[in-house]
């Protein structure tokens, strides 16, 4: 008897969606975390969330302290720009997800390949 489920484009996809949360989700559960492409997805969503955590940290000092220097407007333009960048990539890699495609990141791509 086949078991019940999602496709594999569609899991790969919602690793995506709510990004750390997902990913961990589909890492823990059956039978997604025993398919190499879904944990590929998974992972990667994972190092996705986790380097725009780590940007948006470093972003907070390096703008807290250029903000001062050069004025607020520096900081006002170009945060939400590295911000809707984040997002476009993030929308991309659902899309490209349950396309069935796999777009393996520049860095945090290669390490979901060696995780997966």
């Amino acid at each position: 008897m086949a078991a019940a489920g999602m496709p594999d484009n569609t899991a790969a996809a919602l690793c995506y969606v709510l990004g750390l949360i997902t990913g961990i989700l589909f890492l823990v559960l059956a039978p997604y975390n025993q398919k190499k492409n879904i944990r590929f997805h998974a992972f990667q969503s994972i190092f996705l969330h986790i380097a725009a955590i780590v940007v948006a940290i470093g972003l907070n000092i390096v703008f807290g302290i250029l903000g001062r220097i050069m004025g607020f407007w520096l900081v006002l333009t170009l945060s939400p720009l590295l911000w809707l960048a984040f997002f476009i990539v993030w929308i991309m890699m659902i899309v490209w997800a349950y396309q069935g495609k796999t777009v393996v990141l520049p860095v945090i791509g290669s390490l979901a390949q060696q995780q997966a």
